[in-house]
């Protein structure tokens, strides 16, 4: 299974080298322990092969024994795998510690030089394997010169016993280590890793809205990621910007010929063609609401660059321009905004909305329109409501629906409609419609303080 996770990544390749280090150091330390204790072992029992050619003796008839104790009470418990020997070569005969009670030390074939210590493994007592030390020295007795090979030897599982006790001392030092080491090791991969969580939160941020740029402080290996995010941002932004002009282009570019179609559709009633004349009228009428809706959307600015606007000024230049329309100016206006209200939204987006609903509601009511407008903790919450015949329930559901033609929803409601929806959804909100207490349509929606997410509307039915 592939690891997604960096911080996991790394954590297990700091975790490997650490244990794979301390594992061979730890092999070298039991290593040079077991050359260390050897060495001490060689040199005791040099010590005790000289003291015991100290303190060799003959007895009358020749016969090399030793003369007084050695320090250690090894030598004097039996089996207890430290021994000593004195082999006279003359006359074949043996002296030896307690400890090897009625055993003797096998010796090589081949003789050291005299004087020199020769050290080999040899077979020991109870099937042990010993370290020995072995010594040829000659004497000047009343019996003549002899030649004496003096061994001192010592269990090679004493050897192995201290290297197997300081293998689990130093194991268990080296687990704890390696804990720490691999603890540390995740610190320091978390502080190196945070710069990238700044990065993940600016983009959040950027993507909620709440910023247009990456301005955070990274390190100079990161500092070029900051930068040609950046530069991409520059270059989206451009791109949308060209994508809505070249929209805005387009709109503009049917607006004569559509003009001229209506020119011909009038020219044709005065023919009597009445029936080509309606269809070529709906028709454009038609395509003129679609060229608005898409200049709309044209006219949708980045929700990043989102900025609160107050709503009441908004709201009251509605009020004026529509009293002063032939539909509007015996229409009650009831203005009942909060004080100081304020939305997170581009002014021209707000005009939008506001201004299809009121428009809409003029159209339907029969005397009064009323406008409401309060304030949460995280949202700005608005309501049109006027006194018309509203809308049925069944097409009330139709136009509630997400992603239904809100223009075929309702005769001469839908379109208005479909342009406050689709750009409310620029904003992640939706449009909400029910009965008024007055007893018309009730359009109301809401505009998050932190504005969600922006979501792509151009593939929508229109």
């Amino acid at each position: 299974m592939k690891i997604r996770s960096l911080r996991l990544r790394l954590t297990i390749a700091a975790a490997a080298a650490i244990m794979s280090a301390l594992a061979i150091a730890g092999f070298g330390l039991v290593l040079l322990f077991e050359r260390h204790v050897e060495r001490r072992i060689g040199s005791e029992l040099n010590t005790y092969l000289n003291q015991i050619a100290a303190r060799t003796i003959f007895d009358a008839d020749g016969t090399a024994t030793l003369g007084g104790k050695l320090a250690d009470p090894r030598f004097e418990q039996v089996f207890s795998g430290l021994y000593w020997q004195i082999f006279d070569e003359t006359t074949k005969r043996y002296s030896r510690s307690r400890s090897l009670w009625d055993t003797k030390l096998e010796l090589p074939q081949d003789k050291p030089r005299l004087g020199l210590i020769e050290v080999h493994d040899t077979d020991g007592p109870q099937g042990t394997r010993l370290r020995a030390h072995e010594r040829r020295l000659i004497y000047d007795t009343p019996k003549g010169e002899k030649k004496l090979t003096l061994t001192v030897a010592i269990d090679r599982g004493v050897v192995a016993a201290l290297s197997a006790n300081f293998a689990v001392e130093v194991a268990l030092s080296l687990v704890a280590l390696a804990s720490f080491l691999i603890l540390a090791s995740w610190m320091q991969i978390n502080v190196g890793l945070r710069p990238l969580s700044a990065i993940r939160r600016g983009l959040t941020a950027i993507r909620g809205g709440k910023s247009d740029r990456l301005d955070i402080e990274v390190p100079s290996e990161i500092a070029p990621l900051v930068e040609e995010v950046n530069s991409l941002l520059d270059v989206q932004d451009a791109a949308m910007a060209r994508a809505r002009d070249r929209a805005a282009d387009l709109a503009h570019g049917f607006k004569t010929p559509l003009t001229a179609l209506l020119a011909d559709a009038n020219r044709l009633r005065q023919r009597g063609e009445l029936e080509m004349a309606d269809e070529i009228e709906r028709t454009v009428t038609r395509m003129r609401g679609h060229i608005e809706r898409e200049l709309t959307r044209s006219r949708i600015r980045n929700i990043r660059n989102a900025t609160k606007v107050e709503v009441a000024p908004v709201v009251q230049g509605l009020i004026d321009t529509l009293i002063r329309t032939p539909g509007g100016e015996n229409i009650e206006f009831e203005s009942h905004i909060e004080p100081g209200l304020t939305a997170r939204i581009e002014r021209d987006d707000l005009d939008d909305i506001l201004g299809n609903l009121l428009e809409n509601a003029v159209k339907h009511t029969a005397k009064t329109v009323r406008i409401r407008g309060i304030g949460t903790g995280s949202a700005t919450w608005l309501e049109i409501e006027d006194n018309g015949p509203g809308i049925a329930s069944a097409l009330l559901e139709a136009v509630t629906d997400r992603g239904k033609r809100l223009d075929s929803a309702a005769t001469g409601a839908g379109l208005g409609l479909a342009i406050v929806n689709d750009v409310l959804d620029h904003y992640g909100q939706t449009l909400t419609l029910g009965r008024s207490e007055l007893g018309g349509l009730k359009a109301s929606f809401q505009l998050s303080h932190s504005p969600a997410v922006q979501t792509d509307i151009t593939d929508r039915s229109i």
